[in-house]
């Protein structure tokens, strides 16, 4: 369980991207959702809003957190 760490901002912000690129790819497109995944995907400096991005971003955030806690003997 190294990957759940809820005392983690970058953690958050990666369960905010993947929760909002999931609810994006299976709800039905409306202008507060894509505003919403817009807004989450300049968040987390990606450059495109699509679902398959903000998934991928946010998966990328919980995984280079857990790298760096390792790699710098945390």
């Amino acid at each position: 369980m190294r990957y759940f760490l809820p005392k983690s901002l970058t953690w958050w912000s990666g369960i905010l991207a993947v929760l909002t690129g999931v609810a994006a790819g299976v709800l039905p497109e409306g202008e507060t959702m894509s505003e919403l995944a817009v807004l989450v995907s300049r968040l987390a400096g990606a450059g495109d809003a699509s679902p398959a991005t903000l998934i991928f971003v946010g998966m990328g955030l919980i995984g280079l957190r857990d790298k760096f806690e390792r790699g710098l003997g945390g």
